[in-house]
């Protein structure tokens, strides 16, 4: 079992940035993949980032605008965010599926729990 932490999360303008840090706690020796979900009010749940097997993934939605990178600690993973918009507004979460090398969210079974993110003028 992994214990994972967003952070990061808040109000800000279109146009401006945030960053998004999510730290973990426990086995993470093994092959995992994780990555960064979001979901707004009445939608689906969608991931946004994922990091499987060393290769990253993003949807068109935010591709040029969002990254994924581990920071120094090796237990981190965050999220940088730029030129956010108003429909990039929801819930972010980071999530982890164990002994998996896949971004689909049918096999994240570790969640955080969750840090809002508003974009509004």
């Amino acid at each position: 079992q992994v214990l994972l932490v967003e952070s990061g999360g808040g109000l800000v303008q279109p146009g401006e940035s945030l960053r998004l840090s999510c730290a973990a706690s426990g086995s993470t020796s093994e092959r995992y993949s994780i990555g960064w979900f979001r979901q707004a009010p009445g939608k689906e749940r969608e991931m946004v980032s994922c990091i499987s097997d060393g290769n990253t993934y993003y949807p068109d939605s935010v591709k040029g605008r969002f990254t994924i990178s581990r920071a120094s600690a090796k237990n981190t993973v965050d999220l940088q965010m730029n030129s956010l918009k108003p429909e990039d507004t929801a819930v972010y979460y980071c999530a982890a599926a164990m002994g998996i090398g896949s971004c689909s969210i049918l096999w994240y079974d570790n969640w955080g729990q969750g840090t809002q993110v508003t974009v509004s003028s």
